[in-house]
């Protein structure tokens, strides 16, 4: 029982990770799904994410002091909401440009996607450290969702809390858009075959175009509640693409909820390691990718399209 105690508080932040892992893996997972592409700038737009909710919380406007003073006279709250609901929107509408640039691409060998969106990550990483800096950086918090309670003899963070509800909604709102409206179908449709959804009359590159968006959106969403968590770096997105990239392989390339159990299994994997042995904490997701696909080559879920349920 007394071991049980010890581990709670690992299992609950290993859960809270995975949640947001999975989060993070989904908008992966509809790029890929859609676009038939794999985005490697995604990490680096997760970052990005963070960054604008940096600047929308607490901006630095030298050049209009007295916009600053009338900005920084919103309660932290205020602030904090802006920076989720608009830091998402700038993501994704910069996502757009870059897909924008990406179509010369389609229909091409993959090989020329992959180079045009690794250089797009590394014009955004450089680009963060220019404007920002290099040095790490951590987000303001509002009161109630910061600092410790206590639960019977062991401490918890509020935030982690809060972190793994957000997560859980909004997964379960990104599942209720793919599964409950004519939209969601839409994508689903072009996941399995791009060229019917052509054939049936519907806008192939608008649809690209909006998954896109909404793809790199769900990752600023987990760029931004994971800010308080990891800190904020102009690298950190290597931090997030792996683990996202590993956890659709994992779950199975055609199961949503497939991303969700696996970025739960690595969260709490890394979470547990990292706690008793730091030093594993990484090395452990990829042993327990290994010993997944070894007996389940295709995933724990794997199905045609990587957005069946």
């Amino acid at each position: 029982m007394d071991f049980i105690f010890q581990i709670l508080p690992h299992l609950v932040n290993g859960v809270s990770l995975g949640l947001l892992f999975a989060l993070i893996a989904l908008g992966f997972m509809l790029i890929v799904g859609v676009m038939e592409t794999i985005n490697l700038a995604h990490g680096s737009l997760f970052a990005l994410g963070m960054y604008f909710a940096l600047f929308l919380v607490a901006p630095r406007l030298g050049m209009f002091p007295e916009m600053q003073a009338w900005y920084m006279s919103f309660p932290i709250e205020t602030r904090y909401l802006i920076a989720l609901v608009l830091a998402p929107v700038f993501v994704g509408m910069f996502g757009m440009l870059l897909e924008l640039c990406m179509r010369r691409t389609y229909g091409r060998d993959p090989l020329y996607g992959l180079l045009l969106t690794f250089g797009a990550a590394l014009v955004i990483e450089e680009s963060i450290r220019v404007i920002w800096g290099s040095s790490e950086q951590q987000i303001a918090l509002p009161p109630a969702i910061s600092g410790a309670f206590l639960l019977g003899d062991l401490v918890y963070s509020k935030y982690r809390f809060f972190a793994s509800g957000f997560a859980i909604l909004m997964i379960l709102l990104l599942w209720a858009f793919l599964q409950k409206t004519p939209y969601g179908a839409i994508i689903k449709a072009g996941a399995h075959d791009s060229e019917m959804v052509r054939a049936l009359g519907i806008n192939l590159s608008r649809l690209r175009l909006f998954v896109f968006g909404l793809g790199v959106a769900l990752a600023a969403i987990a760029g931004v509640v994971m800010a308080p968590i990891w800190g904020i770096r102009p690298h950190v997105g290597v931090d997030a693409v792996v683990p996202a990239f590993l956890i659709i392989v994992l779950g199975g390339v055609g199961s949503l909820w497939g991303a969700v159990i696996a970025g739960l299994m690595v969260g709490m994997v890394v979470g547990l390691t990292g706690s008793y042995a730091s030093e594993w904490s990484l090395m452990s997701m990829y042993l327990l990718f290994i010993a997944v696909v070894t007996f389940r080559s295709r995933g724990l879920f794997g199905k045609k399209s990587v957005l069946d349920v």
